[in-house]
């Protein structure tokens, strides 16, 4: 890989850090400062993919049910709603982000920040009103994301953070991270985890490797599988498909390509992002301090490191 050029390419994207790990070894790593890599940062909406991860783990153990299972099992408040659409809403439609609610995540009614200042996220989400049937339609809303962390916190019976820490974290040697809490000390759901690029890497290769780590099966291969397929159509301007609180997406090649660039990412407001492309056994981890206009990472991704991915 010409890394040169990619250098002289990613100054115009301001990004705090650039890894790109494959076949077993970091082949690009830049540093807009020295360290980068290693401080905590805010991941943003990555925390929904790390959620995504503990769920399948509570799943494996039995912890939590099937998707199909009805979400008012966990908020009984639902039973009784007026709105009886609510109260076919279940665990599938919180990861898909097709639950329904009328939520606009920022603009508009500004459902997001509204939630925030609220003195009850969980109450504050159940009470929206709905716009759409359950399944039909998928709604950017960090306030489900809210809601399947009230599940999970439910049932692990211990503080989201903690389960993450045994089940995920130290296997990964994840030493540094920061969690945000709600008003009820349920850790976030759509935003507030800090971790490092170089710990953003590793999450993202144990996703490369079907839930494998140093030999150690931290989640099931069908659960891997079953959380990062393409669900349910994105919405223009977004591209591609939902998962299970993943994206997925493509990269159009050539005919003549070798490979099929299919990847599927954690992306976080502001330029936060974590890509697995499978077929050519990669992770890319992105990061950037603040939101800026123009051009995204996810764009220097597509134009920069994908085609040199398929000639390397």
């Amino acid at each position: 890989m010409d890394t040169s050029a990619l250098t002289l390419a990613i100054e115009p994207f301001d990004m705090s850090s650039c890894i790109i790990h494959r076949r077993g070894e970091i082949i690009y790593h830049y540093e807009k400062t020295k360290n980068a890599s290693h401080g905590l940062m805010p991941v943003n909406s990555c925390t929904k993919s790390v959620l995504s991860s503990l769920v399948c783990i509570a799943m494996d153990k039995g912890l939590l049910p099937e998707t199909d299972t009805l979400i008012s099992k966990y908020f009984p408040s639902l039973q009784y709603d007026p709105d009886e659409r609510k109260r076919s809403i279940t665990l599938h439609h919180l990861l898909t982000l097709t639950a329904g609610f009328a939520w606009t995540e920022f603009g508009g009614v500004n459902s997001f920040p509204k939630m925030t200042r609220s003195s009850d996220w969980v109450s504050f989400v159940l009470e929206q009103p709905m716009s759409h049937e359950p399944g039909d339609k998928m709604v950017y809303n960090s306030g489900v994301s809210q809601l399947l962390a009230a599940v999970l916190r439910q049932a692990i019976d211990m503080p989201i953070a903690r389960f993450a820490e045994l089940e995920l974290f130290e296997p990964l040697a994840i030493e540094q991270y920061s969690w945000k809490i709600d008003p009820q000390g349920i850790h976030t759901g759509g935003y507030g985890l800090e971790l490092t690029a170089v710990d953003m890497l590793k999450f993202g290769r144990l996703y490369l490797q079907k839930g494998i780590w140093n030999g150690e099966r931290l989640i099931s291969e069908p659960m891997i599988e079953r959380s990062t397929e393409p669900i349910i159509a994105a919405d223009p301007p977004e591209r591609g498909f939902y998962s299970w609180h993943w994206w997925a997406d493509a990269v159009a090649m050539p005919s003549t390509a070798p490979v099929n660039l299919s990847f599927f990412y954690a992306r976080g407001f502001g330029g936060q992002f974590i890509i697995i492309v499978p077929s050519v056994q990669t992770v890319v981890v992105l990061t950037r301090v603040q939101r800026k206009k123009g051009p995204s990472p996810l764009d220097f991704f597509r134009d920069h490191i994908a085609p040199r991915l398929v000639n390397l």
